[in-house]
């Protein structure tokens, strides 16, 4: 059938030239033992109830456009999918910290995430800090939490490697204590629209800053993000489906990108991280586009794990090589009574400790710097 098929116009060209043709390729029409029909249709059916390999097999296999899916999650079936476990503790699969931090004028709220392989992350912990940026006690509990360890199950304690901040309300105030933390492990950052899957995130670039009234020309280091990115991002990891535990009892896993939920987030958090949908809008001249809008006021869980996940990219996690991930993996994974005082996965951030001391051994790499 492919051999004796041949290609006929079905659309006349808008621009007035008849010799300007467009096709739409897919795999379907692939010579015969390059790509064959069962294979195709095989690679369909196994993506079924995986959005990211759906889209792969759009994208490569049938050549289509993949369009995102802006429909928030049901934050009750999240509630029910919340898995037990103390707080504060990092899952054994979690090799690195990120926190996103969202300015309030009443407050500082403060999400902290574990990052494995496969962009696969936990929730550790949820802070909110009293009082807002014009309270510099707030600036100074903020300073703690950059200093603060959770404990990991395999025995280490994790500082946060890259906190991302959002310059959107109070940016004076935001740059000015970010320089005192130091950028090597704050992040300033400004959402803007759009996608750009890519390159999420650009930068840094030096911008103007404030301090104590002085103008400080390049004086804070700022990056941009493409927020619908990982927005629809973390909505496609929510939906995806989990192994039952009889399925996981025969050695089934969770599929990259799933994000694990403790028992101690309440109903409001839940609602605040699917408060957003993406929905197409047309302006007056006809032209449509997506956008973001609010399904509720509250957002900010949403905001933090883009901030959040933003950081994880700055660290570098969408680029390392095996290499790297074994790297973290052994330094996180020795045996408690070999385990030394501190094993550092970054020079200025991530540090793994153990509160028990030891015989001292440092090791340091630059995986985590930028």
């Amino acid at each position: 059938m492919l051999e004796q098929g041949e290609w006929r116009s079905t659309a006349k060209s808008n621009k007035g030239n008849e010799k300007t043709a467009g096709f739409h390729i897919s795999s379907l029409y692939s010579p015969i033992g390059w790509r064959s029909w069962a294979e195709i249709a095989t690679a369909w059916e196994m993506a079924q109830g995986n959005d990211a390999a759906v889209k792969s097999v759009k994208n490569t296999d049938l050549g289509e456009t993949w369009v995102e899916t802006g429909e928030a999650p049901d934050w009750q079936r999240l509630y029910d999918q919340r898995e037990i476990g103390p707080a504060g503790i990092v899952s054994s699969k979690g090799l690195f910290l990120t926190a996103g931090v969202d300015v309030q004028k009443d407050r500082l709220e403060v999400d902290v995430w574990a990052w494995g392989r496969g962009l696969e992350s936990w929730l550790v912990d949820h802070i909110v800090i009293d009082g807002g940026p014009q309270r510099p006690e707030a600036w100074l509990e903020l300073d703690g939490l950059l200093g603060q360890t959770w404990a990991h199950e395999g025995g280490a304690h994790l500082r946060i490697a890259k906190m991302a901040i959002d310059t959107g309300y109070e940016a004076p105030a935001v740059y000015a204590w970010a320089r005192k933390a130091g950028f090597g492990q704050v992040a300033p950052i400004k959402g803007v629209e759009g996608f750009n899957r890519s390159s999420p995130v650009s930068g840094p670039t030096l911008v103007d800053a404030t301090d104590g009234g002085k103008k400080l020309r390049r004086g804070a280091r700022l990056w941009t993000v493409a927020v619908s990115t990982f927005k629809s991002e973390t909505y496609r990891f929510l939906r995806a489906e989990r192994p039952t535990d009889e399925e996981r009892a025969e050695g089934a896993d969770y599929l990259p990108g799933t994000v694990h939920l403790p028992n101690w987030v309440d109903a409001e958090w839940l609602k605040q991280l699917v408060a957003e949908q993406l929905i197409t809008v047309k302006n007056k001249r006809g032209f449509t586009r997506l956008e973001w809008q609010k399904l509720r006021e509250r957002n900010e869980a949403l905001d933090c794990r883009v901030y959040a996940r933003a950081a994880a990219w700055i660290v570098g996690i969408d680029r390392w090589p095996e290499a790297r991930w074994r790297d973290l993996e052994e330094q996180l994974h020795l045996a408690p009574e070999t385990l030394n005082t501190e094993l550092a996965t970054a020079p200025q951030a991530g540090r793994v400790k153990r509160t028990k001391p030891v015989e001292r051994r440092v090791i340091s790499s630059g995986y985590m710097t930028r």
